[in-house]
């Protein structure tokens, strides 16, 4: 089970670890069974699931409501299907309602099978800038012309597709623009259009919250033993200027794959509940310490009209903080 908040990487961390155990890949996130808005709901491309096989992904109608229980009787005969073909099935998603509902809900499920938990968390303010670049990333990816396909102004938004983050934000501007109040005006059309790109931002982020709220709650109920793995670093990288891929893949493997990897290899090895490979939450917490201490620095030399952007070395690491990224860490 890879669980985790939008935008850690959940897809990503199945990938790998689908191929590295003869895997295949579930889908728990419950607008992603839905067909169509490949952007908007962030779906795994080809390249992405690199010819990994994905299950519940697509199938239901943008329209239809997907219920629970949809999901437990879906997932349990994707989950069965896979592990008859001796292959490994990682249920991976953010609908951590729906995960609660197929292993506390269907006792058969967890009378077949034994689970291996992994969290792929971040520090909420690194988690917060990544959202907003990759809110970003989705406009410049064709995310308005996406969703005026699915634009109805007296559809239901509250049920189906149309409920995802990124469709009812644009509603006023599609509203405005089929009566035409759009055209000629590009200062109101951008101004509506920037307005509804910090709503998707805004909800985004709640939404983070709400998912980390949950996986806390079920890490403290019985049968949910949660490995925590932590990918502020990556994060931080993936939105520096710097922009370097073979660091940002670096720390990827050191914090997230590599962690996950071993405790799943222990996992399948015979013994569910060992703590191998879970990297001490106190070796991250000096890092984003050493970080937040060389930003310091840097709001201190900027002060003095010093140059600002430098090199931070931390746990063996080297960041490029600029104004944006020392302003995170401040967050923090």
């Amino acid at each position: 089970m890879v669980m985790g908040a939008t935008a850690t990487g959940k897809s990503k961390l199945a990938v790998d670890l689908a191929l590295r155990f003869s895997g295949e890949v579930v889908n728990s996130d419950k607008i992603q069974v839905h067909d169509g808005l490949g952007v908007v709901t962030n779906k795994v491309t080809a390249a992405e699931s690199r010819g990994v096989p994905h299950h519940l992904i697509g199938g239901v109608s943008p329209d239809a409501e997907y219920t629970a229980a949809d999901f437990c009787s879906d997932a349990t005969r994707a989950v069965d299907s896979v592990h008859a073909r001796g292959r490994v099935p990682i249920i991976a998603g953010g609908s951590n309602r729906y995960l609660e509902a197929l292993l506390d809900g269907e006792p058969a499920f967890r009378r077949r099978y034994e689970c291996c938990f992994l969290w792929v968390d971040a520090d909420l303010p690194v988690l917060d800038r990544y959202i907003r670049s990759r809110v970003d990333c989705m406009l410049e990816q064709g995310l308005v012309d996406e969703v005026r396909g699915f634009f109805k102004p007296d559809a239901d938004y509250s049920r189906g597709i149309r409920r995802a983050i990124g469709v009812p934000e644009m509603y006023t501007y599609f509203r405005l623009e089929a009566m035409g109040k759009l055209d000629g005006d590009d200062e109101l059309r951008a101004g509506l259009l920037s307005e509804a790109a910090d709503e998707i931002k805004a909800n985004t982020c709640r939404l983070a919250r709400r998912q980390m709220w949950k996986i806390h709650r079920l890490r403290g109920t019985p049968g949910w033993s949660i490995r925590r793995l932590d990918a502020t670093a990556v994060l931080m990288l993936k939105t520096s200027e710097a922009n370097d891929p073979e660091t940002e893949r670096t720390a990827w493997e050191e914090d997230v794959a590599g962690p996950a990897a071993r405790a799943v290899a222990s996992f399948l090895g015979g013994n569910g509940n060992t703590r191998e490979g879970h990297r001490d939450d106190n070796d991250k917490a000096g890092l984003v310490a050493a970080v937040a201490k060389e930003a310091v620095m840097m709001a201190v030399a900027e002060c003095c009209g010093l140059q600002l952007e430098k090199a931070v070395v931390a746990k063996g690491r080297v960041f490029r903080l600029g104004r944006e990224a020392a302003a995170v860490v401040f967050e923090q």
